[in-house]
């Protein structure tokens, strides 16, 4: 039930009364009431169909698009309705618990917009808008690279020609969001311009590519057991032209620091999401379906006292994550605005991504315990969870997040900026 107070609305609950209430502003609470239910009524119900189809979920983002959720991150200068990173980690958890694929692809939306307005220029910037506010535009990703570790990012080229527009020359993977986006925002690495600066920053590029310009092909082969419906297969760049017009990173451009926080907060978020997912339906399929155990002497299964501290203990796990989480969204924030240092966000991040990482797995594998047998269906689906939770974890080991913490406790050392850190 959605709750209108003086001084906002209070969106409706994900887990009953166990998660602290998110309050939005007035002016923010219709879009977020029409996502929600577009969320509960569409998407959420079709997210097993994306699952075994392993495709884009075109009508899903469609429904987003339409909605006017792209224009979220969008800065207000720029016409969007220029909302903090906390929110949109909130959002990015409500997704997650409809369909954990989708959320993913805006995930990436989300990051690229915050990422590129924070330092384009402002005719790029003003041009973005546009099509994100016209046309319902959607940003998708071709960044990773097949290099020898998983941080190598300068294997795709970029060459200059005497037009002034530049050819783009690779091969990338993990394209999230590319199969169905309307632009595709593609790393690439000139390393003339590297030479004669001597300086790689110089060389590096971030365009933004409509998915039909001639020579890019996405071949969707993404093939994994989770996350499927993202499509994050190959991208092939085989001389794709683009104008110079359309690098967000300019020569004179200060790149964000805490980049790599926010992409870090954003994989919590939905992880969190999936195990929201995985609790609501499996509670409703023990209210539905399972049989009490004989040794507990109760006609129904929701009154069998070690059923019930199962779903409590995945319940308190997913509602310690989900704090962590918000907590990541407001230091975010008061990063941008000046107030903490990057090192001040770092180590939390990393401890929500564990918190999360492990509360996801637990209630996406843990949930059919509570099940029982009847379960493991395939019919009903409930093993996606876990496949979803379990997929997105691996994104980058989960293991560094925790060792950084424990090497920052024991020295006092504060990470780096980095891809992953």
């Amino acid at each position: 039930m959605t709750s209108f107070l003086p001084d906002g609305v209070m969106l409706p609950p994900l887990l009953g009364d166990l998660f602290p209430p998110c309050v939005v502003s007035r002016a923010d609470a219709p879009l977020l009431l029409r996502v929600q239910e577009i969320l509960d009524t569409t998407i959420a119900p079709h997210a097993a169909d994306n699952d075994r189809t392993g495709r884009y979920p075109t009508h899903a983002i469609s429904l987003l698009k339409q909605s006017g959720l792209l224009m979220l991150a969008v800065p207000r200068a720029y016409g969007g309705m220029g909302v903090g990173q906390a929110l949109s980690l909130e959002v990015m958890v409500r997704i997650a618990t409809a369909d954990p694929a989708v959320a993913q692809i805006y995930k990436v939306h989300d990051d690229l917009v915050r990422e590129i307005f924070s330092y384009a220029t402002p005719a790029l910037c003003h041009r973005l808008a546009e099509r994100i506010r016209s046309d319902h535009a959607i940003i998708g990703m071709a960044v990773a690279e097949n290099g020898p570790t998983a941080d190598s990012f300068m294997q795709t080229l970029a060459i200059a020609r005497p037009d002034g527009q530049w050819v783009l020359r690779g091969r990338k993977i993990y394209a999230t969001g590319a199969a169905g986006a309307d632009l595709i925002a593609i790393t690439s690495f000139d390393p003339l311009a590297a030479r004669d600066h001597d300086d790689v920053r110089a060389g590096l590029r971030l365009d933004l590519v409509p998915r039909a310009t001639a020579g890019l092909r996405i071949l969707q082969d993404w093939n994994r057991m989770g996350q499927r419906a993202t499509d994050s297969g190959t991208v092939i760049l085989d001389d794709v032209r683009v104008g110079s017009e359309w690098n967000a990173i300019a020569p004179q451009s200060v790149l964000p620091v805490h980049t790599s926080l926010r992409y870090q907060a954003g994989f919590s978020a939905i992880l969190i999401g999936t195990g929201i997912g995985a609790l609501r339906a499996g509670c409703d399929f023990v209210a539905r379906h399972s049989r009490p155990w004989g040794a507990a002497q109760v006609e129904r299964a929701t009154d069998d006292p070690y059923v019930r501290r199962r779903i409590g203990e995945i319940g308190a796990d997913l509602s310690v994550a989900y704090c962590a989480v918000r907590q990541c969204g407001d230091l975010l924030d008061l990063h941008e605005r000046g107030g903490i240092a990057r090192g001040a966000v770092a180590i939390p991040v990393s401890a929500a991504r564990s918190a999360a990482t492990g509360a996801a797995l637990r209630a996406t594998s843990d949930i059919l315990a509570a099940t029982g047998a009847r379960g493991t269906d395939l019919q009903y689906g409930l093993d996606r969870y876990w496949r979803d939770a379990r997929t997105l974890s691996l994104h980058d080991p989960v293991d560094w997040k925790n060792a950084e913490i424990g090497r920052h406790l024991l020295t006092g050392w504060t990470p780096e900026p980095g891809p992953y850190q």
